[in-house]
């Protein structure tokens, strides 16, 4: 026997581990799960709460009725009584006392049925707040949890860890694309550095030929000065 306990007691205790840990890593189904059960018992609650609710309803007017007839049987009484019909008034009498008992006896239930009904429905009221907080609690718990989950994947990322495929795809096209842009710099530099020669090349034949024009221009200037002077004749007197 006790071995069979202890058997019990362990395999509980795995199982209690395992769902633990499924709980743990599926928050949201619990929370879930927690407010499907808080509705489905607002839900009974709600039922009962309408119950107590229809038999004060139902009480309330038994005792409307019971008290409209119990004047009745006092004012007859009364009648009775000024008239001296002993007999009259004697069936009156067992009349209003039991229709006072009756009388008596719902109002008691009455009275104990309202505060019963008070209290369902102070419940059905606590059980609305309590599915709201549950709701409300399951959202920022979740946020709480997602965003802590992506601190961990950011700081696993820094710290060049993190497993995720996405994360080493991104890295990969990184790197392709930091090759691609540095090949493309090595060629445009190559490229300027011919096209400064080609333009250095014609930046000196523009020299040479203003240069030239310049020669030109004062082998000119000295021709003129060393071309002699033509002087005119002179035109003799009449």
């Amino acid at each position: 026997m006790q071995l069979v306990a202890r058997m019990t007691n362990l395999l509980r205790g795995l199982a209690a581990r395992w769902i633990g840990r499924r709980e743990q890593r599926h928050p949201e189904a619990v929370y879930a799960a927690a407010i499907e059960e808080r509705v489905a018992q607002y839900a009974k609650l709600r039922e009962a709460a309408a119950g107590i609710i229809y038999l004060r309803s139902k009480l309330a007017r038994e005792l409307e009725r019971e008290s409209t007839e119990l004047g009745r049987l006092r004012r007859q009484l009364e009648i009775a009584v000024e008239r001296d019909d002993d007999s009259v008034a004697l069936h009156l009498i067992g009349r209003r006392d039991a229709i006072a008992a009756e009388v008596a006896r719902l109002t008691a239930e009455l009275t104990e049925l309202t505060k019963e009904a008070e209290g369902a429905k102070q419940n059905l009221v606590t059980f609305q707040q309590e599915i709201a907080r549950l709701r409300d609690e399951r959202v920022r718990m979740l946020a709480r949890l997602a965003s802590a989950k992506a601190r961990l994947r950011f700081q696993a990322t820094l710290n060049g860890l993190s497993p995720d495929a996405d994360i080493r795809a991104l890295e990969e096209v990184r790197d392709h694309i930091n090759r691609l842009v540095t090949e493309t710099q090595v060629s445009r530099d190559l490229g300027d550095t011919e096209l400064e020669k080609r333009l250095g090349h014609i930046r000196e034949a523009e020299a040479e030929s203003s240069a030239r024009a310049q020669l030109d221009e004062l082998k000119r200037a000295r021709r003129a000065r060393l071309v002699p002077m033509v002087l005119p004749q002179a035109v003799p007197a009449r």
